[in-house]
């Protein structure tokens, strides 16, 4: 269920690191089960740095908003243009085309301070 790849914050989002310090940044398939409908997503702008466990944006859903916490130190590269048009993505494809921001970590080792996709599975189990 949970990418084994993958790393996760208690707080329902994951971090999937790539090349040259970056990683993609979204919410687990089991927080947007929770939330339900995602209508609007609010993401920050390029460039913008946030410490781990800060706040970098929110998910709005039918019934409520909810706020994301960054998982890692990091600065902004990119947003999900896709979400502005199409939030249910976050819903359809959490792991994959729901992504929300793409960053440069600033402290490579706040990764290893994550969850493993077992670790998280038995938090949400």
């Amino acid at each position: 269920q949970f990418p084994s790849d993958y790393k996760y914050s208690k707080e329902h989002t994951w971090l999937k690191v790539l090349e040259n310090n970056e990683a993609l940044v979204g919410i687990t398939e089991f927080a947007q089960s929770e939330l339900g409908e995602i209508v609007y997503v609010d993401l920050p702008n390029v460039g913008k740095q946030f410490k781990k466990d800060e706040v970098f944006g929110s998910v709005e859903a039918v019934k409520t908003t909810s706020d994301l916490f960054m998982p890692v130190s990091g600065e902004i590269l990119e947003t999900n243009a896709a979400l502005k048009d199409h939030a249910d993505l976050v819903n359809s494809a959490s792991f994959t085309d729901g992504w929300m921001i793409k960053i440069k970590m600033l402290i490579i080792s706040e990764a290893d301070t994550l969850l493993d996709a077992h670790a998280y599975e038995s938090i949400v189990n």
